[in-house]
């Protein structure tokens, strides 16, 4: 694994669309904490968290693993107070109605239903 640019003194986020046992995304963490960033946060889409990844996530660095709802998590959270949870059931329901009725869905990118 290659780190690619300066992340001393600066908080890192990693972003990816989702994470399976964790092996790879603690091993980045891992990798910008030796690189000298200050604290380090993972935004996933799916966080499927099969395995290890529950250990794996508490004994990394991070400081949040922040996931959507797509998977219940409330199982998962029980054991690792890292694993934060976004909600986006409203934003997904706005998009299969939009695409029931014929609508833009590119209009969400703009505004978030509350």
């Amino acid at each position: 694994m290659v780190l690619v640019g300066d992340v001393k003194d600066r908080v890192a986020i990693l972003v990816d669309d989702m994470a399976d046992t964790c092996g790879t995304i603690c091993h980045a963490a891992d990798k910008l904490l030796s690189a000298g960033a200050t604290k380090v946060y993972a935004i996933l889409t799916h966080g499927i968290f099969s395995g290890p990844a529950i250990s794996r996530i508490n004994n990394a660095c991070f400081e949040a693993v922040v996931v959507t709802n797509t998977i219940p998590q409330e199982d998962k959270m029980k054991h690792c107070s890292k694993i934060q949870v976004i909600d986006i059931s409203m934003i997904l329901a706005e998009a299969i109605r939009r695409t029931h009725n014929g609508e833009s869905v590119s209009y969400l990118f703009n505004h978030v239903p509350e």
